[in-house]
């Protein structure tokens, strides 16, 4: 349906801020007009998701971001935790798998330092300044969402019985706060005031300050919070006690560090993501297909069965090739070069049919390496337990109907300053709250695989390979023009790779490439646990026409059509660097994420 949107493309030359939630982008809009720049204002929007999204993250996850300062080439910023020193196979000893719930799958924190590392850089506001909103929110309350209640009431009875912490904050009386309520997390605020405190403590030096914060968390008093928390065993959702493997001093041991993006050039675009601790490449591959294919001529005309096989059969290609491929390269030989390749797109290319569907996993065997191919775990395997896996989808059978998991950000300034975050982990559905901080940690753990085989295999202080994936555009001269993103596991670099083919295909309006009908496959196995694949899946809104979906079924895809506006929570700023006009839209599927600015 081109020429459709559910809200106005913003449009303004002062600054512009889009996100998953109306409260993180009013936050960093309130910053940009208190003279905040880009970075000032995603720091502080990153804080208040945080509280207000606390089924989606929170403190103890992370955060990629891809950033660039107007005048400088664009930067990553790994806010990815690595796992604990103790963290060996022999850990895990009677699993297959690593669990996707409890204190066991904990990796280090890292939004809380990467969020500072860029305030320190790049910003110019203190530490008080960027969060006072979420501290004001958390003490005050902020309005509980239909998703929160949901999310809460599906593991009520595992706070009640096993994480007491958990149930003093989101069981409120006693009891499953009502959707339109308002929660409050006074822990949580009393940890950032202390914190604030300490910073101020240590002068009026607005950098000695960031430090002093920094060291409050990772070798003061919230490390030795979590370290004390975890020096006995903790239950896990199943009342469990398990060990965890996370300490103090694993935290004292990391900090947050920059590293340049992987790129790619898309016609006179290019497109840069983070390295393959994350998933990010694949859709930088998922785009060399689509030229090779000559995919996105027909974006214009709305959603046809032939933009849908191809991108479908692009991304079985990609996310196989992830399985196989990618790692932290800090211990696996990735072999991007080729991954990335105009030459090996082609040869993946010639593998795509254009009138059938493929049900079988196909990675690329490269320089005569045999490709990771992981287990295959078929749907209707997933436990019970709607603790684990993603914070809103417990099993791809029902991961239609409970869309996506974690949060997104993306902010853009006069001066050019462009930012896209995607923070997630630390949920309140996977592990215990800490009762002194107010906060869980996260599981990101359960992403590794024990198999040795695997480029991804679990070993000490390592990056689990992420699916968190931010988006930064650059044009000709090298300036940014386009940040964008979404929350959704592995749908994150399908969803927004569908709405940047769209973008760069002549789809001018922001919102318009945000609002047409999503889609997306499960036929890889699933980054979470209890890592499901549904081989020939295709979910795909019920806004796709009826002629679409029956070409699409006799293609051989197993269609599944599910609610119309249920895929995705993107978000996106765009700047034209000769105008310096400003531009953002915000997906309405969720009917939470806006974008504000002038």
């Amino acid at each position: 349906m081109p020429g459709f949107t559910t809200r106005p493309q913003l449009r303004g030359d002062f600054g512009m801020v889009a996100s998953t939630h109306w409260l993180a982008s009013a936050t960093g809009m309130s910053v940009l007009e208190r003279g905040g720049n880009a970075f000032d204002a995603a720091v502080a929007a990153g804080f208040t998701l945080q509280v207000v999204e606390p089924h989606l993250n929170g403190p103890g996850g992370e955060v990629p971001v891809i950033f660039q300062a107007a005048g400088h080439a664009p930067r990553v910023l790994c806010g990815q935790g690595v796992s604990p020193a103790a963290a060996v196979p022999e850990a895990f000893e009677g699993m297959d798998r690593i669990p996707g719930s409890g204190v066991l799958a904990a990796t280090v924190p890292g939004s809380f330092d990467a969020w500072m590392l860029l305030l320190r850089d790049h910003g110019t506001l203190g530490v008080r300044d960027v969060l006072d909103h979420a501290i004001g929110l958390a003490e005050r309350g902020y309005p509980v969402l239909p998703q929160i209640e949901r999310a809460i009431a599906a593991v009520a009875p595992v706070l009640t019985r096993h994480w007491a912490g958990s149930a003093g904050v989101y069981l409120p009386g006693g009891a499953v706060p009502a959707a339109g309520s308002r929660l409050r997390n006074p822990a949580l605020a009393a940890t950032y005031r202390r914190i604030v405190s300490e910073a101020e403590a240590a002068g009026p030096d607005r950098e000695a300050q960031i430090e002093a914060a920094r060291r409050a968390w990772s070798q003061g008093f919230v490390a030795e919070a979590v370290g004390a928390f975890l020096a006995s065993p903790v239950p896990d959702a199943a009342g469990t006690p398990r060990q965890a493997l996370l300490t103090a001093q694993d935290m004292a041991d990391w900090s947050a560090s920059y590293e340049d993006p992987v790129s790619v050039s898309h016609g006179d675009r290019t497109v840069h993501k983070t390295g393959p601790w994350g998933q990010g490449p694949a859709m930088l591959q998922q785009l060399h297909l689509a030229e090779a294919l000559g995919t996105g001529a027909d974006v214009r005309d709305g959603v046809s069965a032939d933009f849908v096989h191809l991108v479908t059969e692009s991304a079985k290609l990609a996310f196989a090739d992830r399985e196989a491929w990618y790692g932290d390269p800090d211990f696996t030989d990735v072999p991007l070069g080729r991954l990335l390749s105009p030459e090996y797109a082609a040869e993946r290319a010639a593998l795509v049919d254009a009138s059938r569907a493929s049900t079988r996993q196909r990675p690329g065997r490269i320089d005569g390496r045999t490709p990771f191919v992981p287990p295959v775990f078929l749907a209707g395997e997933a436990p019970a337990d709607r603790t684990v896996g993603e914070p809103t989808a417990g099993d791809v059978a029902s991961r239609a109907s409970l869309r996506g998991d974690t949060c997104h950000l993306d902010v853009v300034d006069a001066r050019g300053n462009m930012v896209s975050a995607t923070p997630s982990g630390g949920w309140l559905s996977s592990s215990p709250v800490i009762p002194d901080l107010g906060f869980p940690l996260g599981t990101r753990a359960q992403m590794f695989w024990l198999d040795p085989a695997s480029p991804n295999r679990l070993q000490p202080r390592k990056r689990p390979r992420t699916t968190l994936s931010p988006t930064l555009v650059t044009r000709g001269d090298g300036q940014a023009v386009l940040a964008m993103g979404t929350p959704g596991g592995d749908q994150q670099d399908q969803w927004t790779t569908t709405a940047l083919l769209r973008v760069l295909n002549g789809v001018d309006d922001l919102q318009e490439a945000l609002d047409i009908p999503m889609f997306h496959t499960n036929a890889f196995p699933s980054s979470f646990h209890p890592r499901e694949t549904v081989p020939g899946d295709l979910v795909v809104e019920s806004r796709v026409d009826g002629d679409v979906v029956a070409e699409l079924e006799r293609r051989g895809h197993r269609v599944r059509v599910v609610a119309p506006w249920s895929l995705g929570r993107l978000a996106a700023v765009a700047r034209d660097p000769d105008t310096g006009e400003l531009r953002a839209a915000a997906d309405a599927r969720g009917a939470q994420g806006y974008a504000a600015g002038r």
